[in-house]
């Protein structure tokens, strides 16, 4: 099956089913020489592991990784970085009921409808689960970028800006990872936080899910990255985005605020600084024509409500034939905490990949 890779001189392809033996990965175009820190990758994936609070499902996962290949006394060999890591708390029985019904909003129908068979365990290959692989993979990427610029390395940042109609109040920002950090919910504002918690635990005692937004800035990054006319950058952020899971909108800068605005209110002048050319607003988001200029990326990503829910729900089976299904086995009431090292890790895919090509845009 086709789709399962990402990126052109920085190369992702996943693998693996939710109720599976394993997830894993290749990772292909590191260059030769990079130092990989494993307690750093293994941070990352911790950052997104199930059961840590009740905030998430209480799935418990260690999501060890195991690198394959392509690292050699700490150092990457230039060749395909292969990493795998194991699934154990599968519990596939809850998903018997599965076998030929398809839940309201999940890929249950339309995998069946492509493929003409499924795995039905645990939602299969369209389960979030599949997004452990792009963790390691962002974090390989974080790591590259580092030592590509070492005097000023770019830097991800993504945080719960969003749940439901709980929003922070003031405007995107980067915001550190030990703040971001610093409540489950990975709401910088303790305020906003706190309401955000209570509206998700509330939820969750009611069997229903709940969706919001997830912010992203990215920092230090030069002006230059990005290919014209089809592989602008925006473009292939939003590729990237829109491929995970539950995502259902995206806006870069200003966004759809920006269809509001005149010319002379959007337009985003030129000034000097001291780290060269930039602008005095930043309402382009920080690319502009598909290519970097220099300022900070900003992107918020809209995430619907998890589409399992324990009420039962109308559907149909195989055979067209009416039926009722609920929601067993462990699920998110609410995808966001563990969406942001998801968000910061293919916004990661996405700067290594074209980082990496604009080394040969000219001499």
């Amino acid at each position: 099956m086709s789709g399962n890779s990402i990126g052109s001189a920085f190369k992702l392809t996943s693998f693996g089913e939710s109720h599976g033996p394993a997830m894993g990965g290749v990772v292909d175009g590191v260059p030769a020489g990079v130092e990989l820190n494993l307690p750093r990758i293994q941070e990352e994936l911790d950052r997104r592991r199930p059961g840590q609070s009740k905030l998430t499902t209480q799935r418990k996962e260690t999501d060890t990784v195991t690198l394959l290949s392509g690292v050699y006394e700490g150092r990457t060999t230039g060749t395909p970085i292969g990493f795998t890591i194991l699934n154990g708390d599968v519990r596939s029985a809850d998903y018997d009921h599965l076998v030929d019904r398809y839940r309201p909003s999940h890929a249950d129908y339309t995998y069946e409808a492509k493929y003409g068979h499924r795995d039905h365990r645990g939602g299969g290959r369209a389960s979030a689960r599949e997004t452990v692989s792009r963790v390691v993979a962002g974090a390989i990427a974080r790591q590259m970028l580092e030592q590509m610029t070492p005097e000023a390395p770019p830097a991800v940042s993504a945080y719960v800006e969003r749940v439901e109609d709980i929003a922070m109040p003031e405007a995107p920002a980067f915001h550190d990872k030990k703040t971001v950090d610093a409540t489950p919910i990975r709401c910088p504002h303790a305020e906003t936080a706190a309401r955000m918690i209570a509206r998700i635990k509330e939820v969750r005692k009611a069997g229903d899910t709940v969706g919001g937004a997830v912010t992203v800035v990215a920092t230090q990054i030069p002006p230059g990255w990005g290919s014209p006319v089809f592989d602008k950058l925006h473009a292939d952020l939003a590729k990237a985005l829109w491929s995970l899971p539950a995502v259902k909108g995206l806006e870069l800068g200003s966004g759809f605020s920006g269809t509001l605005m005149r010319g002379s209110e959007h337009n985003d002048p030129f000034v000097a600084k001291e780290s060269g050319i930039g602008t005095s607003t930043n309402h382009s988001g920080g690319i502009q024509g598909g290519i970097s200029n220099g300022e900070n990326i900003v992107l918020r990503i809209g995430f619907k409500p998890v589409a399992t829910i324990v009420e039962d729900q109308s559907t149909v089976n195989r055979d067209g034939i009416p039926t009722l299904v609920a929601g067993k086995g462990r699920h998110d009431p609410c995808v966001l905490p563990r969406a942001v090292p998801l968000v910061e890790a293919m916004v990661l895919l996405v700067l290594a990949d074209h980082a990496l090509r604009q080394r040969y845009a000219r001499l």
